[in-house]
């Protein structure tokens, strides 16, 4: 079957690690020592860089590695009108260093001021035309979910939603908006960040989501109906891919759980084009879910773990390749490759170097012209 638009055989979640002098820029700058046009000089020229590292390793699926952002999701989110940042979560789960994301809160009627990805789009476009490269620009933001799921009830103004219909109404709808936007700006690929559907798979995250939602079949499927909605509106060229993640901070993981618990509302219900799906040990289950993988859509299958330095060995992820392949309608043909996750979807990264990270990546792209041939776009 034809690839989405976009997706290839050899594929990548987006995020890489953050170069030392990123890193430092943007210390100086959250303490006053650089100004924000600064800052984003700094960030250009090693999205530059990063996007020819990707184009040599065989990468045609090109991000900017998210070096804008300190967070995957908060970077984007905070940009929403009537979304603001309060302290941090509380959660039963310790990370390493005892970071802890920031805690958005729902203060006023969300909106949607001004386009929030279509400048970082248009810089990494210009990157991949000066390669003079044959690549899709690639733009990840973070599912609409993620402003609800952590948040209860309180975090959600009442007096702007006394229900929550208008609520994941308007929520919609500035992402209608901004995918116009980007749509406008040129863009066709747009994956959408979703821990929050993998989160409902563990079971002690799925009852501690029902203490604060109520039931987590009934949340799962009013995620799907969300996430419907915030893309209804896409051009039919435009691709939406979603990817699912149980935690990726500093190599830690924060989840675990096979899909089997929203493997239907996931596969059956969810008007996306592309699954990326994690998949890189044994806490992610076995490939039985993927029966319910409609004829018309494709997996992006994360065997390989962006957590560790360590190479994987090739027999082994193609033979888990070919174990998945049967479980899906269309065999191989179904089926992409990539990492579980990206090396980096918290500035820190995960723990290892990035001249490991570009062998691991570079391993993909061998091990997926193994498999489907030279021509990752089929």
């Amino acid at each position: 079957m034809p690839l989405p638009n976009g997706v290839y055989r050899a594929d990548q979640v987006g995020s890489f690690l953050r170069p030392k002098a990123v890193l430092e820029a943007r210390q100086q700058a959250a303490e006053g020592q650089l100004r924000p046009e600064q800052l984003r000089e700094i960030e250009d020229k090693y999205i530059a860089d990063v996007v020819k590292k990707q184009l040599d390793a065989g990468l045609r699926s090109i991000t900017d590695g998210e070096f804008r952002r300190q967070w995957f999701h908060v970077d984007f989110l905070k940009h929403l009108k009537g979304v603001e940042l309060r302290g941090a979560l509380q959660s039963t789960n310790t990370s390493v260093g005892g970071t802890m994301p920031p805690r958005l809160v729902v203060v006023d009627k969300i909106g949607h001021p001004k386009p929030i990805q279509v400048d970082d789009f248009k810089y990494l476009e210009s990157q991949i035309d000066a390669a003079g490269a044959k690549a899709t620009t690639k733009v990840c933001i973070p599912s609409p979910t993620m402003v609800h799921f952590r948040n209860s009830r309180d975090t959600i103004d009442a007096k702007a939603y006394p229900t929550l219909d208008p609520f994941f109404e308007d929520l919609a709808r500035v992402y209608q908006e901004e995918l116009a936007d980007l749509y406008r700006a040129g863009a066709r690929l747009v994956q959408l960040d979703d821990t929050n559907l993998a989160y409902l798979c563990d079971p002690k995250m799925r009852a501690e989501a029902e203490a604060r939602h109520g039931d987590a079949n009934v949340l799962a499927r009013q995620y799907a109906a969300l996430i419907n909605a915030a893309v209804s509106k896409r051009p039919a060229d435009m691709s939406v891919g979603i990817h699912l993640c149980r935690g990726n901070h500093r190599s830690q993981w924060f989840a675990q759980g096979g899909y089997e618990p929203v493997a239907e509302v996931l596969f059956k219900d969810l008007d996306v084009d592309a699954y990326f799906l994690e998949y890189d040990d044994a806490r992610s289950g076995d490939f039985s879910p993927l029966r319910h993988l409609p004829p018309n859509k494709v997996v992006v299958l994360g065997v390989m773990t962006s957590k560790k330095a360590a190479l994987e060995d090739k027999a082994e992820i193609v033979k888990r390749l070919k174990e998945a392949a049967a479980f899906c309608p269309g065999g191989l043909d179904q089926l992409c490759l990539s990492h579980q996750c990206g090396f980096s979807s918290t500035s820190e990264g995960n723990d290892l170097t990035e001249d490991e990270q570009w062998a691991k990546v570079k391993l993909e792209v061998e091990i997926a012209k193994e498999v489907w041939g030279d021509d990752l776009s089929v």
